[in-house]
This record gives C-alpha cells, sequence and structure tokens, in this order.
C-alpha cells in the first residue's frame, strides 16, 4: 500500500473538485439518509455507523447530537431529566482535574467569550468528576479531558455526561488503569502495522530506536490534543465512535506512513525521529488517511497483529471485552461497510488497478470477513474477539443488547 506524501492531496473539504451544486447534492442525500436511519423502528444503526465512516463523516453537531448517542448504544429515554451536584473538595482527582481543565483554553473555539468559556470548564470538570465518582474502577489520566470537551462542546453537560460514561467504560477502558499497561499494549500494535505497510520505514524507526511514545498523546486523545481544527477533530471522532475500540492506532500508523518521505529524510537517531513524528501536521488528508485506516483494519486484523504486540494483555484490554457492542436484531445483518464504501467511491477501473491495495488470499477471506463484521459490530449476530487468544480469530455468538 503506498501511503507516500503526495503535493496533490491536501486537508481540505473531500469533496475538493465538485463543483458546489453537486457536493451540496451528495450533502442532502447523506443527511437524508440519516434522517431515514433514524426514523425506522428499530433504528438502523449500521446505516448510522456507515454514514459515520463515509466520506464527510456526520456532517454537522446537529446530527451528531442525534447518532453519537446510537453510535455508543445510550438511550436518551433512560437518561435523567437533572445532573447531580458534584462534591468536589472531598474528590481525590479534583486538583488534577482542575490544572487540566485550567490549561484547556486551545480547546475552546477562538473567540468565545471568557465568560462562557469559563461557564464551559466549570461543566467540563463537573462532568469528568462525576464519571469517576459514579466508576470508581476508572482512573483519571492526563488528556482524558482532552476528549471530553470535545463531547462537550458537541452535545452539552447532560449528554456528554452519558455518553462521557459509556465512552470511558468500553473504548477508553484501558488507558484508565491503575497502571499504564493496557495502553502500552495497544501502542505496541503500532509498530506491526507500519511493518505489513512499509518495511523500510519500519526498519528505519527500529534503527532509530524511537519507539511508539511519540503516539502516546494521539491515542488516548483520539487525536483531540493534537489537531487544532476543531472540525477534524469531530470527523475523527465519528470515524473512531463508529468502529472498533483499537481503530485510533491504525489511524497513527497512516500518518506515520502517509510521512514516509520526511521520516526516510530524517537523521536516524531517536531524538531527530521522535521531535519529527510528535509534530503532527495540521495539514492531513483526513477523508484519505480515514479511507486507509480501515483498508489497513480489514487486511491486518488486530488478531494478526497479536503475536508481534508485546506485552499481551487479552483479557483486559477494552478490545477483548468489545462483545458489549455485540447488538443482535432480525433487521440487521453482518455488512462490510468498508468495503461497501470502497466499492461505492472508487471507480471499477481504479478499483481494479488498486486492487493489491486490499488484496488477500483466498484462505484468508473468512477472516477479512469477520474483521469487518467486527468494525461494524452493530451490523449483526458476529463481533470481534480481537485478542482472546494471540493465535486465534473468531466470532462471538453470545449475543445480548447492553443491560
Amino acid at each position: 500500500m503506498n501511503l507516500k506524501k503526495s503535493r496533490n492531496v491536501g486537508a481540505s473539504s473531500p469533496l475538493n473538485g465538485i463543483d458546489k451544486q453537486d457536493a451540496e447534492s451528495k450533502r442532502k442525500k447523506k443527511v437524508a439518509e440519516i434522517t431515514q436511519a433514524l426514523s425506522v423502528t428499530p433504528v438502523d444503526v449500521s446505516a448510522l455507523r456507515r454514514m459515520a465512516i463515509s466520506e464527510g463523516g456526520l456532517l454537522s453537531d446537529e446530527i451528531r447530537c442525534k447518532v453519537w448517542p446510537w453510535l455508543l448504544n445510550v438511550h436518551l429515554d433512560n437518561m435523567p431529566e437533572q445532573l447531580g451536584d458534584v462534591d468536589r473538595e472531598n474528590n481525590k482527582d479534583y486538583n488534577q482535574v482542575l490544572l487540566d481543565v485550567q490549561r484547556s483554553l486551545r480547546r475552546f473555539p477562538p473567540g468565545m467569550p471568557n465568560e462562557q468559556r469559563e461557564g464551559l470548564q466549570e461543566e467540563l470538570t463537573d462532568i469528568i468528576l462525576r464519571v469517576l465518582l459514579k466508576n470508581p474502577q476508572l482512573h483519571y489520566y492526563q488528556g482524558y479531558h482532552d476528549i471530553v470537551v470535545t463531547f462537550l462542546l458537541v452535545l452539552g453537560e447532560r449528554l456528554a455526561t452519558a455518553l462521557v460514561e459509556k465512552l470511558s467504560t468500553h473504548h477508553l477502558r484501558d488507558f484508565m488503569d491503575p497502571t499504564m499497561d493496557n495502553t502500552k499494549h495497544i501502542l505496541n500494535y503500532l509498530m506491526p502495522i507500519i511493518d505489513r505497510v512499509n518495511p523500510e520505514v519500519h526498519d528505519f524507526m527500529e534503527q532509530a530506536e524511537v519507539g511508539t511514545i511519540f503516539a502516546l498523546s494521539w491515542l488516548i486523545t483520539w487525536f483531540g490534543h493534537v489537531l487544532s481544527d476543531f472540525r477534524h477533530v469531530v470527523r475523527l471522532y465519528d470515524f473512531f465512535l463508529a468502529c472498533h475500540p483499537l481503530m485510533p492506532i491504525y489511524f497513527a500508523a497512516v500518518i506515520v506512513l502517509y510521512r514516509e518521505e520526511e521520516v526516510l529524510d530524517c537523521e536516524c537517531d531517536m531524538a531527530s525521529v521522535h521531535h519529527l513524528l510528535s509534530q503532527i501536521p495540521q495539514d492531513l488528508p483526513y477523508e484519505t488517511l480515514i479511507s486507509r485506516a480501515g483498508d489497513l483494519f480489514v487486511q491486518f486484523p488486530p488478531s494478526e497483529l497479536a503475536r508481534e504486540a508485546i506485552q499481551q494483555r487479552s483479557q483486559e484490554t477494552a478490545s477483548s471485552t468489545f462483545k458489549d457492542f455485540e447488538l443482535a436484531s432480525t433487521q440487521q445483518r453482518p455488512d462490510s461497510v468498508l468495503r461497501r464504501r470502497r466499492r461505492e467511491q472508487i471507480p471499477p477501473a481504479v478499483e481494479a488497478k488498486k486492487g493489491a491495495l486490499v488484496a488477500v488470499p483466498s484462505s484468508a477471506r473468512r477472516l477479512v470477513r469477520l474483521a469487518v463484521m467486527g468494525i461494524t459490530v452493530a451490523l449483526g449476530a458476529a463481533a470481534l474477539a480481537v485478542v482472546n487468544s494471540a493465535l486465534e480469530w473468531a466470532p462471538k455468538l453470545d449475543l445480548h443488547f447492553f443491560p
């Protein structure tokens, strides 16, 4: 797979080159499809995931307020009408949370009045403390507030509290352990992904002994801490919420691979390579990288990489307990969202030419199909058992809805 940086690919709108009329037509069509998926009974969660993954994501914060709860299976009718007061002074995490929230100025829209921003910071503090108090098994980490503030700005305090709690007990669960063991384990998937796609870059990074710590803030904040444009942050959140918990590490890998020329032109030492990679470009071609991250997940599912990911923690990671996101419905069937998206977007001739991009041997087709089921967990009766063992890849069949 060629992920080399191209001067012809920018970070502007994914609809670049399409006239405004066609762009507006595509937008209206997508809004109509989302509205239709929300209006049926039961709600068509598979279609909502497809919309969140596909080009442009969920388009607006107004739509995100309606769709994000379904992506996390948070039922609005079960939410309390009012949020309880928070006992700040007796909370062991309060001082650290307060310090981080006070440093979060750059996460708020530029030009926001100080009074409004200060009010949102108070709400941000309360959301974090409320979730931690209700879930004592969770441990606060620096960077957590970068994720929470994104949900607050999109959803408001009440809805953000419910979604952040669900996210914290699922996708973010590994980051909220007492130690960083599971976080380090997830980072250990980065180099095997890079090695599968570009051994030259992998070997260069290995020789430089740069490790993976440069990607730590990317992973634990879902890139919220390192991207300055809020539009790009919420676009990535659309993608991550619709996918498997390990998708952020695949996206981190495609960023490194996209910067192949810069990496190989760098001095081959730890300090130089770390400095280069830790300075994430702001002009990334996000839609292209999202598409490629999805392709890599299908081609190289986590189970295939588990042997190479050191410090295996198969029974403790959120990726192995993702069965909570297995949803069953007679109207939902396993569906290859990523592969269908690629077929819809790429002309047949181009698709044939790029066949090697995600081509897999026929003997591996079943594994790929299960991988796609894993990334589209809401679509049917099979889900991803990511690292149930380092050697196996199998669907889970013990279907249930969230309690």
